[in-house]
């Protein structure tokens, strides 16, 4: 009688990133915690620091490690608060692509998929609907890309990325 086996279970691809709280209100600061901790199925503790650019905030980094796709659960955990502005990564795998999630107030979640240099990567897809979109208004194909390539959440984190204890804040546009 012949017996059949199962075949070998492949584990799970580990993957590896970094949520970047830029700013959030103090009192959210253990809430985003306990979210996270939540979607990698242990507890964290994050070491918060004072945002300089934002009054009031907080400002953390967080190196996790987990299965393929955490960094998507990780974003969604923590979207959708109040005045709060974060950003995942996670690195591609060799089964699995990499990705970024931006967030802000204002303009909501944007996700892009990265390649292994971390650069961004547009499907194909995406840049026919930009050049139907765009009809051949150059203007509006550069407006489109930009979207795809999620400009105006980098311009609006940018000053938060760089504000910390040893990088001072430059306010070009207050007087006096």
């Amino acid at each position: 009688m012949a017996t059949t086996s199962n075949p070998p279970v492949a584990s799970a691809t580990l993957a590896r990133g970094v949520i970047y709280i830029h700013s959030a209100p103090r009192a959210l600061c253990p809430h985003l915690e306990w979210a996270v901790g939540r979607a990698l199925g242990r507890a964290v503790n994050f070491d918060w620091a004072d945002q300089p650019v934002l009054a009031g905030s907080r400002r953390a980094e967080f190196y996790w490690e987990g299965p393929a796709g955490t960094g998507a659960a990780l974003a969604t955990a923590i979207r959708g608060w109040e005045h709060l502005r974060f950003e995942v990564s996670e690195d591609p795998t060799p089964r699995s692509d990499g990705g970024r999630w931006l967030h802000t107030p204002d303009l909501g979640i944007h996700f892009a998929q990265t390649d292994t240099a971390g650069n961004i990567v547009i499907g194909e897809d995406r840049v026919r609907y930009a050049m139907e979109i765009a009809a051949g208004d150059v203007f509006e194909l550069q407006r489109e890309l930009q979207v795809a390539l999620g400009t105006v959440w980098d311009d609006e984190l940018e000053p938060f990325r760089h504000a910390s204890d040893d990088t001072p804040v430059v306010w070009l546009h207050k007087v006096g």
